[in-house]
């Protein structure tokens, strides 16, 4: 073990928290789960105020934010609607959401609940407008096998994201020991609302390197299905314990890099408390680039959380799971290396999964048993015409991508050489048809033959390929590849 940590003597024990955004618009309205970098459309106030939940009970985590006095400022756009504002009830739970996180818990091997209540979790930093998060249990009691055993999965929960922290203000100074100073937060609702999978583990991850290993397998489930890409898209827990200490909950624990070397400083530091006998209550802590971490608050408790008044219950029929069955998606790491097997280099692989083309690439094969051909079209040549034109790769991509199966048929048909294909790209680019765009210069196989032999006149004893390099240069891809050998051959050997 790393460090010579001996977790089973500490009975260490820790369970990871995974939140991740979908691919889809947002949970309880039809707003685009679209991030704006524009000045907001307008601004709404609002304050903290503390209440008791269910169980008549004040939240630790709440009064504590309470204490902070701060005024909160929502920036909002014509993308987000009253929904956000709480000024409007949630619409009914966004079903393409639902099904992607139906078919991330199938991966999990959870067991998917038929009847579940929508809940309220209260919110006690300001980015929710209402002062609650929706969230629903949709599944229980999966599993994920490692090298050191199986690591059970707890619960698996949809719910809205918060809004996007965009600046803190310092307004004044303390007024007391207790009352801070007044601090004005600024929060952007585009983020508000953008459905989330959180996945949690049962507390049975006996170490570091277990935890790193849990934390890539679900990654990978994740990524295999339709979630969103990028930072900030995913963010990471881990709650943890040792013998004689108090339960710690790690924040921004999602850089695989840091997390064993991260766990191994807490466990460290946690020891240390213990030996002084300086036990404290439990708390939130916030993981830092030197792989050590911070307080931030209170551990929240029970009195969080209370039922959603303003949703009926949400049933997910047997037809519904069956759906989403039907079009589970294979683990990323298989098709890495289906595309592998098929020839294709890491970098083409990376820009499939980026660009999000692997169905369109299977498709492609479909029309054309040319891996390396289709990569090049679906990705290497947009990118080179775009440059060249000076355009986006966008642009380019809206005048050519519904026509490359066309194309790809053309090649395969023998009415289009590979050659070409950047030059009918450019010519749609210009706003020809593609009818308009294949009428490419074709050249006469005497014209080729001719060409062939004075070459050999004039540089005499060159290799095969040698030649096939100066022919294919000569005519720029107006002829194939297997043609001019065929011609060189004859003449040579």
């Amino acid at each position: 073990m790393s460090e010579k940590v001996d977790y089973k003597k500490l009975k260490f024990k820790a369970g990871l928290e995974i939140h991740q955004q979908l691919d889809t618009k947002k949970l309880f309205c039809n707003c685009p789960s679209l991030l704006r970098k524009d000045e907001p459309d307008y601004i709404v106030k609002r304050k903290l105020h503390v209440v008791a939940g269910e169980a008549g009970e004040v939240d630790i985590a709440a009064r504590h934010e309470a204490l902070k006095n701060r005024e909160f400022i929502y920036q909002g756009y014509d993308s987000t609607c009253l929904v956000e504002l709480d000024e409007e009830p949630p619409h009914p739970i966004n079903r393409e959401a639902l099904k992607i996180a139906l078919q991330i818990a199938i991966l999990l091997n959870s067991k998917i609940m038929p009847i579940t209540q929508i809940m309220r979790k209260t919110v006690v930093d300001g980015s929710n407008t209402s002062g609650f998060q929706r969230t629903v249990m949709i599944a229980r009691d999966g599993w994920v096998e490692t090298e050191q055993g199986r690591v059970g999965i707890d619960a698996i929960y949809l719910e809205e994201d918060a809004a996007r922290l965009i600046s803190r203000t310092p307004l004044g100074v303390p007024q007391s020991t207790e009352c801070r100073g007044k601090e004005k937060v600024i929060y952007r609702l585009d983020r508000l609302g953008i459905p989330l999978v959180e996945i949690s583990t049962f507390p049975d991850i006996k170490s570091s390197e277990q935890a790193k290993e849990v934390a890539l397998h679900i990654g990978n489930v994740l990524r295999s299905c339709k979630v969103k890409r990028g930072i900030g898209t995913i963010r990471q827990d881990i709650n943890l314990s040792i013998k004689g200490g108090n339960r710690i909950e790690i924040k921004g624990f999602q850089n695989p890099k840091m997390m064993i070397k991260t766990l191994n400083n807490e466990i460290k530091r946690e020891l240390e408390i213990v030996k002084k006998k300086k036990l404290v209550q439990s708390e939130v802590r916030n993981a830092l680039p030197d792989a050590t971490t911070e307080f931030l608050r209170p551990m929240p408790g029970a009195a969080r959380m209370y039922p959603e008044t303003d949703l009926p219950l949400l049933k997910i029929s047997r037809d519904f799971i069956n759906e989403a069955k039907k079009d589970l998606p294979r683990l990323r790491d298989e098709v890495e290396k289906e595309l592998r097997g098929k020839g294709l280099s890491e970098e083409m692989i990376k820009l499939l999964f980026k660009q999000r083309k692997v169905e369109e690439f299977k498709e492609m094969l479909k029309i054309i048993n040319s891996a390396q051909l289709i990569a090049k079209v679906l990705l290497i040549f947009p990118k080179e015409i775009a440059t060249k034109e000076k355009l986006s790769l966008g642009e380019i991509n809206r005048f050519v991508e519904d026509e490359i199966p066309n194309i790809l048929k053309f090649v395969n048909e023998g009415k289009l050489l590979e050659g070409q294909i950047k030059d009918v790209f450019l010519e749609l680019v210009k706003g020809k048809s593609l009818e308009e765009a294949v009428k490419i210069e074709k050249v006469d196989i005497n014209e080729i033959e001719e060409k062939i032999t004075k070459i050999i006149k004039e540089k005499p004893g060159l290799s095969v390929n040698a030649y096939m390099g100066l022919v294919m240069k000569e005519f720029r891809g107006k002829i194939s590849g297997g043609e001019v050998m065929e011609i060189i051959r004859r003449f040579v050997e």
